[in-house]
């Protein structure tokens, strides 16, 4: 089993960008400047002024729910078939989430007054505005259901699959502190099942490097949602935009 997205209809690392109608992509073009960011970078407090919408080439971005109390949850993951910062493209010029890079990636950059004027100007600009912003919401449901129902170590599976399809590796640079933030637990609990894991032989881990050793081991353990995830990528991914 393996994160779906779909394929390409140009050679352009992002998926939604390479489906854009030829004429639309080449306003979009001149406009994009590509960029490196490192895992941890917050590309956007929440609260901040969108400047810049992200279309990534590979890695993965976080969007988390953050709490008077300063304590964040993940409610919606992006890699090179989405997009972050889109509905600035409609004009929500604040963000309503924190925006953080997990796993270090190249993204294609516009300036969000710039994307907007394209997207009052052509359907299909605002369409990936909207279509984008449903699968958002679509991930933020199953999280927030997952985070409800299930256990801690179905949790952990599932984000670690997500991780490891984003990354297109077994082998992932995830710090314990990190996932415990993501799923909103003590860092203890996912210390024990991380050790759990390891003992099991179906993961190994050290120094903030997590590898995956038996793959088919930890599908079996996650819960639904991670199938559901994946469904929710292929139903609306395959959606064109004209």
């Amino acid at each position: 089993m393996s994160f779906h997205v779909p394929l390409a209809s140009r050679t352009h690392p992002n998926h939604l960008l390479a489906r854009l109608p030829a004429d639309i992509f080449d306003l979009i073009e001149p406009h994009v400047a590509t960029v490196s960011l490192t895992q941890g970078t917050v590309v956007y407090e929440a609260g901040d002024e969108v400047e810049h919408v992200y279309f990534p080439h590979n890695g993965m971005m976080s969007l988390l729910s953050v709490m008077q109390n300063g304590k964040a949850i993940e409610t919606a993951t992006v890699g090179r078939e989405g997009v972050v910062g889109a509905m600035a493209g409609l004009g929500l010029y604040m963000s309503m989430v924190r925006a953080v890079v997990q796993l270090p990636m190249t993204a294609s950059k516009i300036a969000a007054a710039r994307f907007r004027q394209l997207a009052a100007s052509n359907k299909s600009v605002e369409m990936v505005c909207i279509r984008y912003n449903e699968v958002l919401l679509t991930q933020a449901r199953i999280t927030a259901a997952c985070n409800a129902l299930h256990h801690v170590e179905a949790r952990f599976c599932r984000w670690l699959l997500q991780s490891s399809d984003r990354a297109e590796s077994g082998t992932v640079a995830l710090t314990q502190e990190l996932l415990s933030e993501m799923l909103g637990v003590r860092r203890t609990s996912v210390t024990e099942v991380a050790g759990k894991l390891q003992r099991d032989g179906v993961i190994s881990f050290s120094r903030g490097v997590i590898k995956i050793v038996d793959r088919s081991m930890l599908e079996g353990m996650t819960c639904e949602c991670y199938q559901s995830l994946l469904d929710q990528a292929a139903t609306l991914g395959h959606q064109p935009v004209h």
